[in-house]
């Protein structure tokens, strides 16, 4: 009998070993092994909570990126800021147009670098746009809030205006943001020394106009400008028109080049799981399979893009910031991606996305003109 031990404890070894082998084949994602090809600098994953502020979150970290790569002092910026000063700029406009345009918590990239533009930059640490007694962001309530003073005005069909001839409803409007994400300070310190939001970003080199944005659509023509129908466009950005193809040669060459990206997509799709950490477009696999190994992916086209954007299969989702390059085990290329989701999955708020993910489902881009290929830079 006491012979008998040593084999059946290799047999519970056995048994173990298999059952840790089947665990790893079960836990999805870890079947994909990805290779880090090009990675470059970025500030720490946040999470923009319970807003549609992925547009801010996105394109801070781009510019925080940017500052990394231009040498100059790093610093933590506020998105709440930017998207405070952007609620009052959509206001306006959706008054102004008689409640006849878009007035959401979505914006774009372009959005962001307007309101650099109009009112500087902060560091996180003077405004978070949070309460003392919150710790997440949330703007469910204040949104509808903001909406329906704006509603209100508009159906009073006559706008008030104050002893200096502005709109009354601005100071209203402006008294909500103070109650949801607490008032703007005028000065603040940033390195013992204080200082204003406009001065501040005049110590940074951030130009909007060293920055392109990109997209491809067939229903205007290619290397020309074009305003972006989609709904979070409220401002009416321009975007510069180029085939599929020509758009991810920029994504790739900017990378190659040391330069990161913003990227505008859809990610409403079964092949997107910021949990798995992937955005792939599985062709012919059952849902249950797609995060457990790499597959067959959808052949795309410029011509099945764009039917998938006309038809409302892809739209304007979710902006993420595109930091570099990876390949799978089957040399398949990927983007490494920061979401603005806070650390999930093993890769701790960051994804891989595919090239037929980027190809089929990228509303746009945007980067620095330096980072553009030569030949495209021309005609820009």
């Amino acid at each position: 009998m006491f012979a008998r031990l040593p084999s059946l404890q290799i047999m519970a070894k056995s048994l173990l070993t298999l059952f840790l082998i089947f665990t790893v084949i079960a836990s999805g994602v870890a079947q994909y092994t990805f290779t880090d090809e090009k990675r470059i600098d970025c500030s720490s994953v946040k999470s923009q909570d319970r807003t549609g502020t992925c547009w801010c979150f996105s394109t801070a970290s781009f510019l925080e990126s940017e500052l990394m790569r231009l040498g100059e002092e790093p610093i933590d910026i506020s998105e709440m800021y930017l998207v405070r000063a952007i609620y009052q700029d959509k206001a306006q406009n959706y008054v102004l147009r008689q409640g006849k345009a878009n007035f959401s918590q979505g914006s774009l990239a372009h959005d962001v670098f307007r309101a650099i533009d109009a009112v500087g930059i902060m560091p996180e640490s003077a405004y978070d746009g949070k309460l003392i007694s919150e710790n997440k962001h949330n703007h469910s309530e204040m949104e509808k809030v903001l909406k329906g003073l704006l509603d209100g005005v508009i159906a009073n069909k006559s706008i008030s205006a104050t002893a200096g001839g502005a709109p009354t409803w601005t100071k209203a409007f402006d008294a909500v943001l103070d109650s949801y994400m607490g008032a703007v300070p005028e000065y603040f310190d940033h390195d013992g020394m204080s200082t204003t939001a406009d001065k501040l970003s005049m110590q940074y080199s951030i130009n909007s106009d060293d920055y392109v944005h990109l997209s491809s659509f067939t229903h205007h023509d290619f290397y020309q400008p074009f305003i972006l129908e989609i709904p979070d466009n409220y401002s009416n950005g321009s975007f510069f028109n180029v085939p599929i193809t020509d758009l991810v040669s920029v994504i790739d060459h900017a990378i190659a080049q040391g330069y990161t990206l913003t990227w505008d997509g859809d990610v409403s799709e079964p092949g997107f799981s910021a949990r798995d950490g992937l955005a792939i477009l599985p062709k012919g696999r059952s849902k249950d399979i797609f995060f457990t190994e790499p597959g067959e992916e959808e052949q795309v086209t410029q011509a099945s893009r764009q039917a998938a954007f006309e038809s409302y299969a892809t739209t304007d989702d979710h902006l993420m910031h595109i930091i570099g390059t990876a390949k799978d085990q089957h040399g398949t290329k990927y983007y490494i991606i920061k979401n603005s989701w806070g650390e999930l999955s093993d890769y701790k708020g960051f994804l891989y996305m595919s090239e037929a993910y980027v190809q089929m489902k990228t509303v746009s881009i945007t980067l620095h003109r330096d980072g553009l290929p030569a030949d495209l830079a021309r005609r820009l």
